[in-house]
């Protein structure tokens, strides 16, 4: 799994590239640690090469939503392709993030 943050004037950008499954979660946790304190700063995150996730990796990005939404910012999920957006209809989840 590999994730990467570009910091840019006025927001975040992620990037997730493969699976985000219980093995990669600690190491993507940590990546994405910035992102908790965003700083009134949007997250947009970019799902294009995100192949898997798994519900450690939905707990990881719960968080972010969460301590955006307290800081005033937003967080947005682009690109997810099918099988990432069922998995978020099935949780929910569709309904509580920002998807484009």
């Amino acid at each position: 799994m590999k994730t990467s943050i570009q910091q840019l004037a006025d927001k975040y950008l992620v990037i997730l590239d493969g699976e985000l499954d219980t093995a990669a979660a600690a190491e993507v946790e940590k990546t994405l640690n910035p992102l908790y304190t965003s700083n009134g700063k949007d997250v947009i995150i970019d799902c294009s090469a995100l192949e898997y996730i798994a519900s450690s990796g939905l707990r990881i990005l719960i968080g972010i939503l969460k301590s955006a939404k307290a800081g005033g910012s937003k967080v947005v999920l682009k690109n997810m392709n099918e099988d990432i957006k069922s998995v978020f209809k099935l949780t929910g989840f569709i309904n509580i993030f920002d998807v484009e």
